[in-house]
């Protein structure tokens, strides 16, 4: 299990963002240089926690609980199969590339030693948005991609450090539930009837799913 590429964004307009400054970060470019990984600061305020990355939304992205997306090499080559083209590392604007992680059935709270240093948690799922489906230039993008169940994770920094390519990703612990990364995604999306499992994952996960969770679960039970 190691880092294929560790990727970065610069802020550019384009036509297809939400946020009001029409800038965005996601078109991520691998670096080869060691990058930088802390933790942000809180969502609104703090962006990537990669140093030299940016993110133009900062309502919806960053922040301390989402300051690092992985995404596995092996599904960016399946969505380049469907697709019918190439997709390079950095394509789906994540900063980790991965290879050998199961990163969608990585367990929420599961946490990954990066390098020598470097140590991340994994806290929830990805959620395509407006701005994602611009990047691709894809009909349907949002809808098509939530189908899939192949979100890739975001992660907070418990430990800091530096890493690159080639760097190992050993995973330090893994928690005692079943509540996964795509089961924490198809809960905030197509099955809300699965939103009180995702409790089970503690203080670990997203606290933005733990809210939608107990508001289900105050409404419907659970």
């Amino acid at each position: 299990m190691k880092l294929l590429s560790v990727n970065v964004g610069r802020l550019k307009s384009v036509p297809y963002t939400s946020a009001p400054s029409n800038l965005t970060g996601i078109d991520k470019q691998p670096v080869d240089e060691p990058v930088r990984v802390t933790a942000p600061g809180p969502k609104g305020t703090g962006g990537s926690g990669l140093a030299g990355d940016s993110i133009g939304e900062l309502r919806h992205h960053g922040g301390n609980d989402q300051a690092v997306y992985a995404f596995a090499r092996e599904d960016l080559d399946a969505w380049g199969r469907r697709l019918g083209r190439e997709l390079p590392n950095g394509g789906f604007g994540e900063n980790l590339t991965t290879t050998g992680v199961d990163v969608n059935g990585a367990l929420i709270g599961e946490r990954w030693r990066v390098g020598e240093d470097l140590l991340l948690e994994v806290t929830s799922s990805r959620i395509p948005c407006r701005t994602f489906q611009g990047h691709m230039g894809e009909q349907a993008w949002v809808r098509r991609f939530t189908e899939a169940l192949l979100p890739g994770a975001y992660l907070r920094v418990l430990e800091p450090g530096a890493i690159q390519a080639g760097d190992t990703v050993e995973i330090a612990h893994r928690p005692d539930h079943d509540v996964t990364v795509a089961l924490q995604f198809r809960a905030v999306t197509s099955e809300r009837s699965l939103l009180p499992r995702l409790l089970a994952a503690g203080d670990a996960l997203h606290p933005e799913a733990t809210e939608k969770a107990l508001k289900y679960v105050e409404k419907h039970g659970g």
